[in-house]
């Protein structure tokens, strides 16, 4: 079977490799940003205006415009106070964790990525999601305890479910709380220019504070990280080392993602629209698991894979969650696929279960 791990062209709607050509549904670029032209000429554009790279720190006392312009773009896309950027989302989380965690005490969600673990991967009241949010409900309000950090994906991309945090309104408005979820999957993709958690039970809850975090690689097509939050938090959080001391950033890229509203919409409506299409051609009997809105679709059928391999249709397959786990297979659907990618797609995966 042919290696794809040595490419040396982009992760488009199609792999040329031994002179043979894949249709590619894999991966996390979701709304194709990282092969679009007008976007590419955006970054082009950037490159011309500040150079390849920032030549400081964002500490230092000679600064580039454009991190302090599109932290602020951001925030009022995103509906949230502030912001913050870091060169990748691991690095945004991780400065996030490390700097509001000493707040209160600490629950975790199951299954949170590790660039929100502190170090090991942390435990948890329940490894079920519905059980969890009961359990770390009735702890935090039986607690003596006044303030708790609670930590989160939004998003589980690789089952994938979406997670609803509604039930958290039910904590004690006595107990303060600062909600963090990890949103790099869903950002900006599920819902137009919005997160993908859903919050807006907590939105009138003055006890709850929410952070974002996310990496900007996936559906926005920048490698980057945010953190968006109230001014205190976004404030505390650029004190950190992390942002302190790392590097940001490309400004050619942080350029293009502010100036790429028009191509973003146009992306998002491709994309949905071809989301839509799949979802109309689906054969019931091959059982994919998926979330209303987002591009990926899974199977634990470890034949999968390969079936459609040797019809020249490459997706992500790996075992999950464990080394030794059975493969998961990871179908993405993108905004650069036409309809006739798709529907050829959706064939192979009916003579598949015929």
């Amino acid at each position: 079977m042919t290696s794809f791990r040595n490419l040396h062209q982009p992760t488009n709607r199609t792999i040329n490799i031994d002179q043979q050509e894949y249709l590619f549904f894999g991966g996390t670029a979701y709304l194709g940003l990282l092969v679009n032209e007008d976007y590419q000429n955006l970054v082009f554009e950037g490159i011309k205006k500040y150079g390849l790279n920032n030549g400081t720190s964002r500490s230092n006392n000679v600064q580039l415009g454009i991190y302090d312009e599109a932290e602020k773009h951001l925030s009022s896309r995103f509906g949230y106070e502030d912001a913050a950027l870091f060169s990748s989302g691991y690095l945004a989380a991780q400065a996030t964790v490390k700097s509001l965690t000493s707040r209160g005490k600490v629950y975790y969600a199951p299954d949170s990525h590790p660039a929100l673990w502190i170090a090991d991967k942390p435990s948890t009241l329940a490894e079920d999601f519905q059980e969890w949010l009961v359990k770390v409900v009735d702890e935090i309000n039986s607690s003596a305890d006044t303030d708790f950090v609670i930590i989160a994906n939004a998003i589980d991309n690789l089952r994938p479910e979406l997670y609803d945090f509604t039930y958290l309104s039910l904590i004690d408005s006595s107990k303060n709380i600062i909600l963090i979820l990890d949103d790099s999957h869903g950002l900006a993709v599920v819902t137009k220019n919005d997160i993908a958690a859903n919050v807006s039970a907590l939105s009138g809850c003055g006890n709850i504070q929410i952070v974002m975090v996310a990496s900007l690689a996936k559906g926005l097509g920048t490698d980057a990280g945010l953190v968006l939050g109230s001014k205190e938090i976004i404030s505390s959080v650029k004190k950190s080392p992390i942002f302190m001391g790392a590097s940001p950033s490309s400004p050619a890229s942080i350029y293009a993602l502010t100036k790429s509203q028009v191509i973003y919409e146009e992306a998002y409506g491709r994309l949905q629209e071809n989301i839509r299409y799949f979802e109309s051609l689906q054969n019931t009997k091959l059982m994919l698991s998926s979330v209303q809105g987002f591009p990926v679709f899974t199977s634990t059928d470890s034949n999968l894979y390969r079936y459609l391999y040797k019809n020249n249709i490459l997706i992500s397959s790996f075992p999950y969650p464990l080394p030794a786990s059975p493969l998961l297979n990871r179908i993405v659907i993108s905004a650069l696929h036409s309809r006739a990618d798709i529907l050829k797609l959706s064939e192979v995966l009916h003579s598949y279960v015929q």
